[in-house]
């Protein structure tokens, strides 16, 4: 007999977000071994101690370290990923209903707050330099080349070179 399942969209359950987020999770082996506790004193001079909004710059910075990591290259998608990704949310110290930071957060500590700094740098270089503590990283040198070019991207102007394959 053929019986199709009913859904239903307004199922209640007790779960956590702990249980959720595999015990073999990269997130929950990262969080193991860094501690990235030393984000708040390294950004403590960009901060007002009298003024302004309180903020957490470690869910930011973590926030941006997901993004890097899972190659989530807008800030708005990281917003929208993390808002549905449990492991996520586990790494960061969120409950379900805690609010994520928006989007233009990110961007605005990215580019006013810390712009001309080097604490991107110096972060990223801690991070990695604890990972390596921890042999999660492996001693290898990435060397990249950004040489600029100009792009030729317009479909109505292409123009077709042709190589000379023997110099």
């Amino acid at each position: 007999m053929l019986k199709p399942r009913e859904f239903t969209q307004n199922e209640y359950e007790f779960v956590s977000i702990d249980d959720m987020v595999p015990s073999d999770h990269l997130l929950r082996k990262i969080d193991k071994y860094i501690d990235f506790s030393f984000i708040i004193e390294k950004v403590r001079p960009y901060y007002s101690e009298e003024k302004g909004r309180p903020s957490d710059p470690l869910i930011l910075f973590k926030m941006m370290f997901i993004g890097y990591l899972y190659g989530i290259r807008s800030e708005r998608k990281l917003e929208q990923e993390i808002r549905m990704n449990m492991a996520y949310r586990w790494f960061l110290g969120l409950k379900f209903h805690d609010p994520i930071p928006h989007h233009s957060t990110i961007s605005w500590n990215r580019q006013k707050r810390f712009k001309d700094t080097n604490v991107f740098q110096e972060i990223f270089d801690e991070i990695v330099l604890l990972a390596m503590n921890h042999n999660m990283v492996g001693g290898r040198v990435l060397f990249t080349d950004s040489t600029p070019f100009k792009a030729n991207a317009n479909k109505h102007k292409f123009t077709r070179k042709k190589l000379n394959r023997n110099p």
